[in-house]
């Protein structure tokens, strides 16, 4: 059982990891600028500097480690950065609900809240009864043999994995406009990304990212945007795992981001009021990120919801949260004191 925590500002935090994410001893700044392991330095240094007492954990297959960690050191708290379990995704959940069993507090999402968004047909579904509109979408299971255009939909669409993150599986090629290339996109995402999937509506329009923040009483960040300066028209303006991960392709096409321009502050207020429904909605506490599509006529389309998404120094969460206020190390403190005042039974 973790350590009662009182009011004092030094905390003993258990940081979850990868396995294969934990920062070398002899890591630096400069290194992990670089290196897939940047976030979980950035959030280490960050939190030992504030002048907490950081144990780093990495966490392969075995929940055994967890286990003697809190048993043996009495974290007050856990900060959560797992994406998976074991190489599965949708695990992730297993992990905080062992947590919650072990009464240990933990940062960002509970259990239900990413088990409802790591199924983003159940998401959508949940977010449609609401009258939160979303992109009309169909799933292909792998069981399924004939792939053909779904009823409702035309084309284009865009198809994707219907659990993973970080745009896992998702490229130029994801934009599909005919029934040959439709079915060999969920061909792909079925046998190479080993999920079912996710065909959706393409929308056309601007990329916006809206950060949410709190347990209960809830903080909106400011309205981010995913920018394309130079792709050649014949690319669609989407976020795929080369937009996401490589800063060269990054440079070539200039693909930036920044607080939104140019938006009514009417629309402004709009789209944080959804971002904040739809946090509450789906269960989330914590922090999250909701992606949206803007169209050119105005009309807003939610995309996803993502809980614990990525909080690295200097990248989106972090940037928009800088603009009202919070450093990087108050974030991580802000995240942190959040963890702490979550109650399990609060969703209850």
């Amino acid at each position: 059982m973790a350590a009662t925590v009182s009011h004092f500002k030094k905390l003993r935090v258990l940081l979850l990891v990868q396995q294969w994410a934990v920062p070398p001893e002899d890591a630096t700044a400069t290194r992990a600028k670089k290196a897939e392991w940047k976030t979980e330095y950035d959030v280490l240094t960050a939190l030992q500097k504030t002048g907490h007492d950081v144990k780093i954990l990495g966490v392969e297959g075995e929940l055994g480690p967890i286990r003697r960690a809190v048993h043996e050191w009495k974290p007050h708290v856990a900060f959560n950065l797992m994406e998976d379990f074991d190489g599965v995704a949708i695990f992730d959940q297993n992990v905080v609900s062992y947590l919650e069993l072990l009464k240990v507090p933990y940062t960002g999402c509970n259990p239900r809240g990413l088990m409802i968004t790591k199924d983003k047909a159940l998401c959508k579904k949940i977010l449609h009864y609401h009258r939160i509109k979303t992109p009309g979408f169909h799933v292909f299971r792998r069981s399924q043999k004939r792939i053909k255009l779904p009823r409702g939909l035309q084309y284009p669409l865009i198809v994707k994995s219907l659990i993973e993150e970080a745009s896992l599986g998702i490229s130029q090629s994801s934009i599909v406009t005919d029934d040959k290339k439709l079915e060999e996109r969920v061909r792909f995402i079925h046998e190479k990304i080993q999920t079912d999937a996710l065909v959706e509506s393409y929308i056309e329009g601007r990329e916006l990212y809206v950060g949410v923040m709190g347990n209960h009483q809830l903080d909106v960040l400011p309205v981010w945007e995913l920018v394309f300066r130079k792709t050649p028209d014949q690319m669609a303006n989407i976020a795929t795992r080369r937009v996401k991960w490589n800063p060269e392709y990054r440079r070539k096409y200039g693909i930036t981001s920044y607080a939104a321009r140019h938006l009514d502050p009417e629309l402004v207020e709009r789209i944080q009021k959804v971002a904040k429904r739809a946090f509450k909605i789906l269960n989330l506490n914590g922090y999250a990120r909701f992606d949206f599509r803007l169209t050119a006529e105005g009309d807003l389309y939610l995309l996803e919801a993502n809980p614990n998404p990525h909080i690295g120094f200097e990248e989106d969460f972090a940037e928009s949260a800088e603009m009202i206020g919070l450093n990087y190390r108050d974030l991580m403190d802000r995240i942190l004191r959040l963890g702490i005042g979550w109650k399990p039974t609060s969703i209850v």
